[in-house]
């Protein structure tokens, strides 16, 4: 499946620059282009880890709510 690429131009302190080539020559990326690509993609998935957690705290707040419905604090077991 072929990728729809889209030219977009950005502006980059030298030092992130100097990482960037650094990082393609020593990890053998093709050019620039695929290590900011990696680092993108990197992002998104921090991102997702973010949602994930933050969605499986609400499940189990929700389920700690319903986990003790119609037990009273003193019933033994």
């Amino acid at each position: 499946m072929a990728m729809h690429a889209q030219k977009f131009s950005i502006s980059l302190p030298q030092q992130q620059c100097d990482f960037i080539a650094n990082y393609q020559m020593e990890h053998h990326y093709k050019n620039r282009s695929e290590v900011i690509r990696r680092a993108i993609y990197l992002l998104q998935q921090m991102e997702l880890e973010s949602y994930y957690l933050e969605a499986n705290q609400e499940i189990d707040d929700a389920f700690d709510i319903t986990a003790s419905e119609g037990i009273e604090d003193d019933e033994t077991w």
